[in-house]
């Protein structure tokens, strides 16, 4: 039972062990995706990762799409039918309002795919404002939208969006007085601030009652969007639009959201039939109150309301050895009065107050007061018990009219026509990358374009991974005792098969070495009384068989002697036939009879032997100690 006990311990114990190494293993790629970039200069900024080249060979041809699209840009090109904005902002202050922040076209700093380059917003806490035309309107008809594009915060993100707008078409569009509130019709992309993280897709609706339009926001995505902020690798956004009303979002062309334009939209494209009266007023005498008090109670006469709710302890004492003569704070005797204070200035200086030395080693110093206690007499305000309100009429509402402002729109999906697209972002955090837009509206040639571009970053980056020994190694460069678990780990697996695959010692050996205790305490003892056992053993089997060897050799004297007899009297004494057989029959039943006398002898012997052999044996199992057992077979012989 001791030995389970120990292998359990040791297989609780590396249970454990890799318990910690794995949540340490956790907790360090949690910290690596949380830390945030902060208070470096930009000169730093660019020089703190060095361009890693591809682990693998990639050949990289700029996307070409492969049926009808609406947009496409790889910046493979530059910037070429790009427009940056030259207005300002309104409603803020001029030094913040221009759009003066910074792009530029580069390659990615990590996992870099050559050749490959893409729009990089480069300033921070600036405003950013850059567009484009679309090849061709899109024309919300009986084709789908497609919107694809990548993005990688490089450096993480602490507040800012990526998220890209599709801007309406007009006839006064100037892509040079692009700015927050140029009309758009579809805003969609990541946006984080704080703890935050969203995933946008908002279309502006046309009421058509009044002609204004309405912002819709998409519910919220069920998913934890956190990672694809902070894990500095280019996600690939697709926002999906359908005749049918219906929407997809998806990240690395998996769907993080759906829903439909008429039911999973805030606030909702139609709505309500009625609505609450404004001109309708609750009356006066209208009580909403559930309970009130009982106005038959009446307050009972013991019931004294002046009673405090704390009162002092009449039992307590002083402690003993309290100074009531010592004031608790006592002016520094170390302090001194600062060489520019200024009497008529500053009034009289005082020394500042400390704790009295001399109440350290007191239970209390100033004037003591007894300590309060509960008041076991007090009751408070006495009120009335509450009672249901027989004249409950429950919450009033307004009543309902017909909305005079309701319409019904069956088809959302037919927005305003889009005619160019543009990214207007402020950031706290610069590096963010975006590559290979596509506006199209069959998913094959989106995938198809995602598969020429972002498939190749992705795979650059798979390659690029650093495998579990390269995580464990940097995590321990971080926290050295990692190392001490990492040894333990292993030598883990090699302590429990030896401990469960081994063979283990044979019971019997086990048990009959476990009196060795008590042998090691009396050895001397235990062996003298064993040597005159042995002795005295040796002695009575030496006797037994001298005595069953005269009583052989009597035996067969006796037989020779009784032969002889029998034959002298044949021969001097004749006698009849009768005589003779009597004779005869008397001496074989005496002959017979010393035999049988011999033999019970010798098997009484031998049965003696034997008994005293199987008490032996039977002692010697007992498992008792060595020198009671050694007694018993001593008294067992006297």
């Amino acid at each position: 039972i001791t030995k389970m006990h120990f292998q359990w311990d040791w297989l609780c114990l590396g249970v454990l062990l890799i318990s910690s190494v794995t949540a340490e293993i956790e907790n360090e790629d949690n910290l690596n995706a949380d830390v945030e970039v902060e208070d470096f200069d930009m000169q730093s900024q660019e020089t703190e990762v060095d361009r890693e080249k591809p682990s693998i060979e990639v050949v990289y041809q700029t996307p070409k799409p492969t049926g009808e699209v609406y947009f496409t840009e790889t910046f493979d090109g530059g910037l070429s039918g790009w427009v940056l904005s030259k207005t300002k902002k309104e409603d803020i202050d001029d030094n913040i309002a221009k759009y003066d922040g910074r792009w530029e076209v580069e390659e990615l700093k990590e996992n870099t795919v050559p050749g490959d380059r893409g729009l990089v917003l480069k300033s921070v806490a600036k405003h950013h404002a850059i567009s484009a035309m679309l090849t061709k309107p899109f024309i919300f008809d009986d084709k789908p939208l497609i919107v694809q594009y990548e993005v990688n915060f490089q450096k993480g993100i602490d507040c800012g969006g990526a998220y890209i707008k599709l801007l309406s078409s007009s006839d006064d569009l100037n892509l040079e007085y692009f700015f927050d509130r140029t009309p758009y019709t579809i805003m969609f992309g990541p946006d984080k601030c704080g703890e935050d993280y969203k995933l946008h897709f908002i279309f502006r609706h046309k009421n058509p009652k009044t002609g204004e339009y309405d912002e819709k926001h998409a519910e919220r995505p069920d998913v934890d969007l956190k990672k694809f902020y902070l894990d500095k690798k280019t996600h690939l956004y697709t926002l999906v639009l359908k005749p049918d009303d219906t929407f997809e979002m998806l990240i690395d062309q998996t769907v993080v959201s759906k829903g439909s334009l008429l039911e999973n939209m805030v606030p909702p494209v139609n709505p309500s039939k009625e609505i609450e009266d404004p001109s309708d007023k609750k009356p006066d005498d209208w009580d909403e109150r559930p309970k009130i008090p009982d106005p038959n109670a009446v307050k009972p006469d013991d019931w004294d309301e002046d009673e405090p709710s704390k009162i002092e302890d009449p039992d307590a004492v002083k402690p003993e050895g309290w100074l009531d003569n010592e004031p608790e704070y006592v002016p520094d005797p170390s302090a001194k009065k600062p060489k520019d204070w200024d009497e008529e200035m500053d009034g009289e200086w005082e020394a500042p107050q400390i704790p009295n030395p001399k109440c350290e080693t007191a239970p209390g110093c100033g004037q003591w007061v007894r300590p309060m206690k509960n008041n076991p007499k007090y009751k408070g305000k006495w009120r009335a018990p509450m009672i249901d309100n027989p004249n409950y009429q429950g919450i009033w509402s307004p009543r309902k009219i017909p909305n005079p402002d309701y319409f019904e729109d069956l088809h959302p999906f037919k927005m305003t026509t889009v005619s160019a697209v543009g990214l207007e972002l402020w950031s706290m955090t610069s590096d963010i990358y975006f590559d290979n837009f596509i506006i199209c509206s069959e998913k094959e040639v989106a995938d198809h374009w995602a598969a020429d571009g972002w498939g190749l970053k992705k795979l650059v980056a798979s390659a690029n991974e650093p495998g579990m020994f390269s995580q464990l190694v940097t995590a321990a460069e971080d926290h050295p005792w990692l190392w001490v678990l990492y040894i333990l780990t292993l030598a883990l697996p090699v302590g429990l098969g030896v401990l469960f695959c081994w063979p283990a010692k044979k019971t019997d050996e086990y048990d009959f070495k476990k009196p060795d205790v008590s042998k090691q305490i009396r050895k001397g003892e235990l062996k003298q009384e064993r040597e005159e056992f042995e002795d005295d053993e040796i002695d009575e089997e030496k006797e037994n068989e001298d005595i069953a060897e005269d009583e052989r050799r009597e035996m067969e004297e006796t037989k020779r002697e009784f032969l002889k007899d029998t034959k002298k009297m044949g021969r001097e004494a004749p006698v009849s036939d009768i005589d003779d057989d009597d004779e005869e029959n008397e001496v074989a039943d005496e002959e017979e009879n010393e035999v049988a006398d011999a033999s019970q002898e010798e098997g009484g012997i031998s049965n003696k032997s034997d008994s005293e052999d199987e008490k032996k044996e039977a002692d010697e199992g007992t498992g008792d100690h060595p020198l009671r057992s050694v007694r018993k077979r001593r008294v067992r012989k006297d």
